[in-house]
């Protein structure tokens, strides 16, 4: 619809043509799309809505035109927050891609200028503000700016002012006096942030305000760093700064200071020390440097501090050295003039004529230097050692390494025992504290001081030890010492002073005390007792030796060795039965398996000694033995009984000893055990003696290879005897112990036997036997509980009726065969032997005692024995019985399928079988096929 003619369309018109007349750019100026807004503003001017939409609705414009809107905007709305910050946030953005020199930058300061004088309370608009200034690097201007920022805006809201202007402060373009009092008033505001200061310190090389507040800091209880900081890490910078810049701190008491922190510090004090020793170097003090070395590594408590301190200790004497070397070299060409001018001196010529040679008077130090280095040097093994000790002085294999740095220096060896010997503790000692007071005394035997080496063991056996270990070695070192200077009655008079039983009184006294010292447990260590019984034995004379063992033995300290030693003795003075009393008591006093070694001992003597004489004492005496004895130390004891009965006593106790050898050794012996017996049985008694042990053994419950090892063993002793028969039984009840896959060796050697001694019929008997054993061992479900295997029977069973029904047979008939195949209640697994025999024998093992007649006829009745369960082999034909009449009921073809014609293959093949099993033929044949 046209507008009217005085509407805005003619308004909008008037002002294009105005403005055209005034030179101003059309395209500054509302078009027709305007008009619709610049009515609204025109209506409602003082509304911040309007405004708004009419910018939004030009946000593609120029950045002019939308300038020319902002700008009537908020002449209209000066104090609108949102039209200043979003004027404000496009002239940054329209400024941005020019260089700061351009005039954009100059109009967007001024904008924000009159910004600020409406939203001087806004810090946002400063923050914009302050980053623009800081970008455009007007530091004075922005300096300003802060200042009246920080003035305008509440406290509260400073913290977004601060960031920025320590930024100012840290720009290289800026005053360090002005990043100093920016800093200053920074932490006057927040004093957590001391740290940053420090760094701009550092950073600006101001060492002595640096050092200063890093002090103030330490002594800051209170202080908590806010960069994770600790106390340590900021003792190490406040270290570094005063002794890298010595020259420029000032009035801090550095020398404290560091104490003070390797004092607090523990755990990196080799630093430490090094900083104050560089700290003095820096300052020209080299003495007091090397003072400093020296303590700190006498006073280090680590390997690896110490490791710092003496590397830092070797430099700073290598670089003393080389610039006193270098100092040298370049004074070397001016020396010929001084001494010239020296010699129109004549105060100078009797100076050097009094103090020529004195070596405090030359100025070339370089030897002293040198010695100072190489002195250093050598001493790092000792002072190494001292680090050692100061951190464990108790460690007694130290001090002994330490003693052996100084071997060529007597006197330093015998300062450093004092020291261990007066240092060590013997209750928290590390080692055996005892060998420091044998090492010493030995020190003084080496330099033949015998007096002093027993005045040193003489203290020794004073100190209260830990162990009665320890004193009692030091009283044998003392003895030993005696003997080889061949002092012999004092090492025994020693001997008997340290077994000395202490008195009543002492030990009262000690009781009362509560706490009782080695001393009075030192008469019953073992280790003295022997080596006294040694010097007595070597020294002294039958009747103090016997004193000395009876005495061992009555204080309960004896060991089995001492014991065969006092019997030893005594056998060799011709006193045997002294000697067997002490075996005696030996053998009452030990159990097993200590005394096992006196029993054979005393056994083997007194067997020797009387042989059949004291034949009734010598059964008593094993018999003993024997029943002491547990299982496994058995066989020996029982092999020498029938060794003494069989040379001094009846051959038939010497077969109930093995009898009972066999019955009361372990399993595992069982074995050897029988075979020795079999071997003695043979030699004393013959051969057939024999059959009754390899029974025994047979049926002893051996191991199931041992069982089967003894069969053939059996079974060739009755083959070389020419009983066939009787070893072919043997080999019969070993197959039940035989598995031909894991066994072959036994079925090899049957095979042999068979080749040998049999005929066509027993060698298919041995073949039908393994076949039987290899199936049984086979089948799991052997190896089933009884209750799972009946389970499967029945299953098996209905499955076969189920066939049976749905084929047709009558009922009557498959009851009948229900009833053959049904197992009974105690139906068990089929055993491979083929052979009956009594209850109380196992099966097809034959006696060696039965008569002839009754072992003939056992003979005919195994010849004549079925087996029930003999495995039908495809290729035989028993043409023998041909007069057997075979009758089988027909089952319908469709009941078996491809099974009936195997069936009917296999009963053309067959020629014999009992009556029962003719009726159940095809039903077994299913159920053989499906297991």
């Amino acid at each position: 619809m046209p507008s009217p003619a005085g509407g805005p369309v003619a308004v909008a018109a008037a002002s294009a043509a105005a403005a055209a007349a005034l030179g101003i750019s059309p395209e500054m100026y509302p078009t027709e799309d305007d008009l619709a807004y610049e009515e609204e503003i025109l209506r409602e001017p003082f509304k911040l809505k309007g405004w708004w939409r009419y910018l939004v609705a030009r946000a593609a414009a120029p950045f002019a035109k939308r300038a020319v809107i902002y700008e009537r905007a908020l002449k209209a709305l000066p104090g609108s927050y949102k039209l200043w910050h979003a004027y404000l946030r496009e002239r940054l953005d329209h400024a941005r891609p020019h260089p700061i020199s351009h005039h954009a930058y100059a109009s967007l300061n001024n904008t924000f200028e009159r910004a600020l004088a409406t939203m001087h309370k806004m810090p946002r608009v400063w923050v914009l503000y302050l980053t623009s200034l800081l970008d455009q690097r007007l530091l004075t201007r922005a300096r300003r700016a802060f200042d009246r920022a920080l003035r305008a805006l509440p406290v509260t809201q400073h913290d977004r002012i601060w960031p920025l202007y320590l930024r100012l402060a840290s720009l290289p373009a800026c005053p360090v006096e002005t990043s100093l009092r920016v800093f200053r008033r920074y932490l006057q505001y927040d004093p957590s942030h001391a740290e940053d200061f420090i760094d701009f310190l550092i950073s600006a090389n101001r060492w002595q305000e640096a050092a200063d507040r890093l002090a103030s800091v330490l002594n800051d209880d209170g202080f908590r760093s806010v960069k994770g900081k600790t106390q340590h890490q900021l003792w190490l910078e406040l270290c570094e700064i005063l002794t890298k810049h010595a020259d420029e701190v000032a009035g801090l008491k550095v020398d404290a200071i560091l104490r003070g922190g390797i004092r607090k510090f523990t755990d990196e004090v080799g630093k430490l020390w090094t900083s104050l020793a560089d700290y003095y170097v820096r300052r020209t003090l080299y003495e007091k440097a090397r003072d400093v070395f020296e303590e700190g590594v006498a006073s280090v408590m680590t390997v690896q501090e110490f490791s710092v301190v003496f590397e830092a200790y070797t430099q700073f004497e290598q670089s003393m050295l080389a610039a006193k070397l270098e100092a040298a070299e370049e004074e070397g060409a001016g020396s010929e003039g001084e001494e010239e001018a020296g010699r129109k001196n004549g105060m100078d010529k009797l100076s050097k004529k009094f103090l020529a040679d004195c070596w405090l008077n030359d100025e070339d130090d370089t030897d002293l230097r040198l010695a100072r280095f190489e002195r250093l040097l050598d001493r790092r093994p000792e002072l190494l050692s001292s680090v050692l000790l100061r951190q464990n002085p108790h460690n007694v294999e130290e001090w002994h390494r330490r003693v052996k740095l100084f071997e060529k220096d007597p006197t330093r060896q015998v300062a450093t025992y004092v020291e261990a010997v007066k240092t060590v503790d013997p209750m928290k000692a590390a080692g055996k504290p005892h060998t420091l007071w044998v090492a010493f005394a030995k020190m003084y035997e080496k330099h033949n001081r015998l007096d002093s080496a027993e005045e040193i063991f003489k203290k020794a056996t004073q100190v209260n030890y830990k162990a009665v270990d320890h004193l009692a070695s030091i009283w044998c070192e003392w003895a030993e010492m005696e003997l080889r200077h061949s002092n012999f009655d004092k090492a025994i008079e020693l001997m008997r002073q340290a077994t000395a039983e202490p008195s009543v009184e002492v030990k009262r006294r000690a009781a009362a005390e509560g706490d009782e010292p080695v001393q009075l447990k030192v008469h019953k260590s073992l280790k003295l007792w022997s080596f006294y019984v040694d010097l007595e034995e070597s020294l002294g004379t039958l009747e103090s030796t016997r004193a000395v063992y009876e005495r061992i033995l009555d204080l309960r300290i004896a060991t089995p060795q001492i014991v065969l030693n006092y019997a030893y003795l005594l056998e060799e003075n011709k006193y045997f039965e002294d000697a067997f009393k002490v075996y005696e008591r030996g053998v009452k006093i030990f159990k097993y398996p200590h005394v096992k070694d006196i029993w054979v001992t005393y056994l083997t003597k007194f067997v020797r000694r009387y042989q059949r004489s004291k034949l009734e004492r010598a059964r008593e005496l094993f018999d003993e033995a024997v029943k002491q004895a547990p299982p496994q130390e058995k066989k020996v004891l029982y092999l020498q009984y029938a060794k003494l009965e069989e040379d001094y006593g009846l051959a038939k106790r010497a077969m109930n000893v093995y009898d009972e050898a066999v019955r009361a050794v372990p399993n595992s012996e069982k074995m050897s055990m029988y075979e020795i017996y079999i071997a003695r049985a043979a030699e004393l008694f013959g051969v057939p003696r024999t059959r009754q042990i390899y029974e025994q053994a047979i049926e002893s419950g051996l191991p199931d290879r041992d069982v089967m090892t003894m069969c053939m063993k059996f079974a060739e002793l009755e083959r070389n005897l020419g009983e066939i028969d009787r070893a072919r039984a043997i080999y019969v009840h070993a197959s039940n112990y035989a598995d031909p896959n894991s066994h072959p060796e036994f079925w090899n050697k049957w095979n042999e036997f068979e080749i040998q001694h049999g005929n066509e019929d027993t060698f298919r008997e041995m073949l039908r036997i393994k076949r039987t054993v290899a199936a049984s061992r086979s089948q799991t479900h052997f190896i089933l509980p009884e209750y799972l295997m009946q389970r499967d029977q029945r299953l098996n069973l209905d499955e076969a009726v189920d066939t049976l029904k749905r084929a047709g047979v009558p009922e009557d008939e498959m009851a009948n065969l229900e009833r053959q195949l049904a197992p009974g209640p105690s139906t068990a697994p089929p055993a491979p032997s083929t052979a009956t025999a009594p209850a109380n024998r196992m099966m097809n093992f034959v006696s060696a005692g039965v008569q002839a007649q009754a072992e003939s006829s056992s003979r005919q009745q195994q010849a004549a024995a079925t087996n029930n369960e003999d495995i039908e082999l495809p290729d035989e034909s028993d043409e023998e019985e041909d007069d057997v009449q075979i009758a089988e009921k027909s089952v319908p073809a469709a009941v078996f399928g491809e099974l009936g014609k195997r069936a009917a293959e296999n009963r053309e093949e067959e020629s014999s079988g009992a009556q029962e099993n003719e009726q159940l033929g095809a039903l077994e044949r299913i159920k053989r096929r499906r297991q």
